[in-house]
């Protein structure tokens, strides 16, 4: 089993005061409760945020304020996270609270979701608090290289509902 490293146990006001913070946003095609289930399936995050390999809900339904899940990343590294936010269709944010990686000291997530009238408006925030001086001036260097994945990641997002909840009619056999 490999070594597990605790994250601050930070709260939502974290998401605002963090250190590093990468704002992303899309318009979708879908519901927001559509997008609720894809952000509580499982299976649907690696399909979108490359960097996800795999999602393990490790608490029963119905999900809350307090859910935990496991997600596994590419590189081998497990964070054990707990939901600070559960509003179905409008919000939700979690933490880190131990990672396989020492590198963060403090990490978390807040998706924020608005109806539109062409379906919805997705807002992300990853906000992060780097170990050490190596960890602050990697971030600080890499920072616009994460900030451009962090988008593409919803660029995915958007592909993958647009071809989850495609409407379009089979084309016929030529």
């Amino acid at each position: 089993m490999a070594r597990t490293y605790p994250c601050d146990r930070v709260g939502l006001d974290f998401i605002e005061s963090a250190p590093f913070r990468f704002v992303s946003t899309v318009d979708l095609p879908i519901t927001p409760e559509q997008l609720f289930g894809v952000l509580g399936d499982a299976e649907s995050w690696p399909q979108w945020a490359s960097v996800i390999t795999h999602v393990e809900w490790t608490s029963p339904e119905p999900r809350g304020v307090g859910t935990t899940r496991t997600v596994t990343m590419r590189g081998n590294i497990v964070g054990d996270e707990e939901f600070l936010a559960w509003e179905p269709f409008t919000h939700m944010a979690f933490r880190f609270n131990q990672s396989t990686s020492n590198a963060i000291s403090a990490f978390a997530e807040d998706y924020r979701v608005i109806e539109t009238p062409g379906g919805c408006h997705l807002t992300w925030v990853m906000a992060m608090q780097p170990n050490g001086t190596a960890g602050r001036l990697g971030m600080t260097l890499f920072q616009p290289v994460m900030a451009w994945l962090f988008q593409r990641f919803l660029h995915n997002l958007r592909r993958y509902t647009d071809e989850r909840f495609s409407t379009a009619p089979p084309t016929p056999n030529a």
